[in-house]
């Protein structure tokens, strides 16, 4: 019987009930570069931090039994996994890339994948009908979903019967809604992608990425080229990440309830004309998550009724902070045009609807009536200084 994801996220299932490691329940960190051999063609199965580590390993079973897949890698970013994966492309290759997606993957395909000679078609993948796109030198299409940040929904199975139509790739970045919540392999996507800095780590302490995928062949080119080039995840960065990923379930439950309270509380702020939550009803995605996740994440995106307004909630908020990332304990807020999508071209930017009212809100794990308490007090005070007086 296959166990539940929260039983998951803490034990692998083949080492039950054994007692290695001295019988540690916390996977212990091995601090190595390097193993020692018994003698010529005796190893102990590792020989060199750069190739596996035990605590890597351990870390890379889990998210790959999370996501249902035959290997997972572990690396030190999230932009150090879609680097990794891009060198499964060689020049004259062409990929089918969204338009709304975090701006680090586009300066990376912009900046780099395109000097290396790999060409993109940017498209809506929710909505453009991707098969209009494909050339003969085709080789994948990546996506975010929901994306980032404005939170458009692509329905996974369609696009991987596309993908298989013409043989393509199908790589779904899966970092929004975790493994907790949406499984693209299960849908038919070939690879998935995570930046585990965010809701596998959990705690805004350290830096991590993941390449998923259940595909024997992938998992070879992956585990070359990782070893060739060398952006494995530290040992101690993969205890944290290991750590953090023993409360997922309970974190994306509590973060996911926050947000459905700020997401309604959003809706009745007359400063707000646009509040954009894939577990709204009115939501256009709302269907499709339902359909292929099992919840529908903590980001939420939000849009104010002017720039001014947007930059003073910003200045305003304290135990909600201003910050650049997600997928932590804290409730973090960010300024995507400054901030994440500063990189972005304009012409994109406002072609998404990303604009200078534009937030973009992590929901936390903190109680949520003390985080409408929050921004019930910051917008009054904006309010009052915009009628001329304070806030009594």
């Amino acid at each position: 019987m296959a166990r539940e994801i929260e039983t998951k996220c803490i034990h692998l299932e083949k080492e039950e009930g054994g007692t290695d490691h001295y019988g540690a329940i916390s996977y212990p960190i091995y601090q190595t570069a390097t193993y020692a051999h018994m003698g010529v063609g005796r190893s102990t199965g590792y020989d060199y931090s750069r190739l596996q580590n035990p605590t890597r390993e351990r870390l890379e079973k889990i998210v790959a039994a999370l996501e249902n897949g035959v290997d997972a890698l572990a690396l030190s970013s999230g932009m150090a996994a879609i680097t990794l994966m891009m060198e499964l492309f060689v020049p004259g290759d062409h990929l089918i890339v969204d338009s709304d997606l975090y701006g680090g993957s586009i300066r990376l395909f912009d900046n780099v994948s395109v000097k290396n000679g790999i060409t993109f078609s940017v498209i809506d993948c929710c909505k453009d009908n991707v098969e209009d796109h494909i050339n003969q030198n085709t080789r994948a299409i990546f996506l975010e979903t929901p994306t980032n940040p404005m939170m458009n929904v692509a329905d996974i199975r369609v696009l991987s019967e596309t993908a298989r139509k013409y043989n393509l790739l199908l790589i779904v970045d899966n970092t929004f809604l975790s493994p907790y919540f949406q499984n693209p392999l299960d849908l038919g996507a070939d690879i998935v992608v995570h930046s585990g800095t965010k809701y596998l780590g959990g705690h805004n302490d350290t830096l991590a990425g993941f390449l998923v995928t259940n595909r024997g062949d992938m998992s070879e080119k992956f585990r070359f080229l990782i070893k060739t080039t060398g952006a494995g995840l530290s040992p101690f960065d993969s205890w944290l990440i290991l750590r953090g990923i023993k409360t997922l379930g309970i974190r994306m439950q509590k973060a996911q309830e926050n947000a459905m309270e700020i997401a309604n509380w959003l809706k009745k702020q007359k400063a707000v004309k646009r509040v954009i939550y894939p577990g709204l009803p009115e939501h256009p995605g709302y269907g499709t998550m339902k359909s292929q996740s099992r919840g529908f994440g903590a980001m939420l995106t939000f849009q104010l009724e002017s720039r001014e307004y947007a930059l003073a909630v910003l200045e305003k908020v304290r135990m909600i902070r201003f910050a650049e990332s997600l997928g932590g304990a804290e409730t973090l807020i960010t300024y995507p045009i400054t901030q994440t999508h500063a990189d972005v071209p304009e012409e994109i930017r406002e072609k998404n609807g990303i604009t200078d009212t534009t937030l973009r809100l992590s929901a936390g794990i903190e109680n949520a009536k003390d985080l409408l308490e929050e921004l019930d007090n910051v917008f009054h005070e904006i309010e009052g200084e915009k009628g001329g007086g304070k806030k009594s």
